[in-house]
């Protein structure tokens, strides 16, 4: 399959290249790097598929992502993305795979149980503008594309970038830890999904993708474990107004994502080396 790919030199779109070269797939990386841009319109004729990844925020921020600049966040974002949909629906590309993200479901009460076929509620910007992007590439479904919103998770997993490599960091200097529990997916997993997408012969329209239920407390009990080092760990948080997404929809398709197995393997490969003697 030929592949057409946004965000790459992203965190999410890393692992998706990855998995996506693995199984086979022939993947065109559509970036700065050879010209693209947010808003362009690339022609994409010959490519079966586009997976859409690329987002522009401020670094490390997603919801707030748009900073000071709530109109160019929106450009980028929305119009840029339902410019790129457009362009592949015109290039003829039969199916798109589109990066959403779980904020769309933050103005429901905490505790609700998020299923695949919970109608978006958006509170954030961000959260806004995935959630418009999705009612866009519900309009190309409708016109015989296939086409999947995968509401995801945060992502972690190995990498330069991490996202927890400020929290490793105020832990081993014994700074005070905000106490957290959250929901959380190896970045390996999500690129599983994708590319169990890339096969289906009727794929979801929205899918959830989501893993564990991970207290920070716990996180760094593993991570203490692994670097001998002994202060004190933060309380655990109050999981009971936690929104957990559902997965019925990826899971129907044989989905399984890695779990605490998964998580301990990866933590190694994510502790910053250590300055030699």
């Amino acid at each position: 399959m030929r592949i057409a790919l946004t965000g790459a030199s992203g965190i999410v779109g890393g692992f998706v290249l990855t998995a996506a070269q693995d199984a086979g797939h022939h993947v065109t990386v559509f970036g700065r790097d050879n010209g693209y841009h947010l808003g362009d319109a690339p022609d994409l004729g010959g490519y079966d598929a586009l997976i859409h990844c690329a987002f522009a925020h401020i670094p490390g921020r997603y919801r707030g992502g748009e900073g000071g600049d709530a109109a160019g966040f929106r450009r980028l974002n929305l119009d840029g993305s339902t410019r790129l949909f457009d362009a592949a629906a015109q290039s003829g590309v039969p199916r798109i795979v589109f990066l959403s993200s779980r904020a769309v479901h933050d103005g429901y009460p905490p505790g609700t149980v998020l299923t695949d076929d919970l109608p978006a509620r958006p509170s954030s910007l961000y959260g806004q503008v995935k959630a418009l992007a999705e009612t866009h590439l519900q309009q190309l479904a409708e016109q015989g594309i296939l086409t999947t919103a995968l509401r995801a998770t945060g992502v972690y997993g190995p990498g330069p970038a991490h996202k927890w490599r400020s929290l490793f960091a105020d832990y081993l200097a014994n700074k005070p830890v905000t106490p957290r529990v959250a929901t959380e997916l190896h970045g390996d997993d999500l690129a599983a999904a994708i590319v169990s997408l890339l096969k289906t012969p009727g794929p979801p329209r929205i899918a959830n993708a989501s893993d564990l239920i991970l207290d920070r407390h716990d996180l760094l009990a593993e991570f203490a474990n692994l670097t001998g080092c002994r202060n004190a760990l933060p309380a655990r948080a109050d999981d009971a107004t936690l929104s957990v997404l559902r997965c019925d929809a990826l899971r129907a398709l044989g989905w399984a994502p890695g779990g605490m197995k998964l998580l301990r393997k990866s933590l190694p490969l994510m502790l910053d080396p250590q300055p030699e003697l």
